[in-house]
């Protein structure tokens, strides 16, 4: 069920190879009070400020919390029934489990107090799972989402469906083929226009974590 809670706005950041100064800035920029780690592993290798322990630490010194949400909303669950027999996991799986559903409920509850980011650590949105499974879903809760970039720009989450769109209906103008000229000699292949939840399942399908142990 639903929550009843009031939609307020949502915001979405990868930390990429920032400087954990830039990444404050970025969040301050745009008046971030929380940050939503989504992460399943939340460490790494070559950006150690980036660890949970470490940007819990920045974030706390700045005013900004931090909370982890790898468990309930990451790409890499632990639970064995939401990948396929190649190992892939599957987001729609994933979006279907009682723990991602707390999840999302968890989220829903915070933004009544925060204005909160989800963060991972891929630069563009559109190729992690923070916009293509978790985003999809808090979608059905009419919440206002914006991507923050590394420049410091918005891109609504509009603007990113359209560019994902794009993606699967290239060559098609108004959802219909682009009709060939005269002077082109192979018939026209009529294919069907992706519509949007389509074209999310898709792209999840191709940017999934695939589990090296079903290698």
């Amino acid at each position: 069920m639903k929550s009843k809670i009031e939609a307020r706005e949502l915001f979405t950041i990868g930390h990429s190879n920032l400087s954990i100064e830039a990444f404050v800035l970025l969040l301050q920029q745009h008046g971030i009070t929380a940050v939503a780690d989504v992460r399943s592993h939340p460490f790494s290798r070559y950006l150690p400020h980036f660890n949970k322990s470490e940007i819990k630490a920045s974030l706390s010194s700045v005013g900004i919390q931090y909370v982890f949400l790898g468990k309930e909303l990451g790409a890499r669950p632990e639970d064995l029934s939401c990948y396929d027999s190649s190992g892939k996991a599957l987001y729609d799986r994933i979006a279907a489990t009682p723990l991602f559903s707390a999840g999302i409920e968890r989220l829903l509850k915070g933004a009544s107090n925060y204005k909160i980011s989800l963060m991972c650590a891929e630069k563009d949105p559109l190729t992690c799972h923070r916009t293509i499974l978790v985003c999809h879903k808090l979608k059905e809760f009419n919440f206002p989402i914006n991507h923050i970039l590394s420049d410091g720009n918005l891109e609504s989450h509009q603007h990113l469906e359209e560019r994902l769109l794009s993606k699967f209906n290239k060559g098609k103008k108004n959802n219909q083929p682009i009709q060939l000229s005269l002077f082109e000699l192979e018939p026209q292949v009529k294919e069907e226009t992706v519509d949007l939840a389509a074209a999310f399942h898709r792209h999840g399908l191709e940017i999934a974590y695939v589990s090296k142990e079903s290698n």
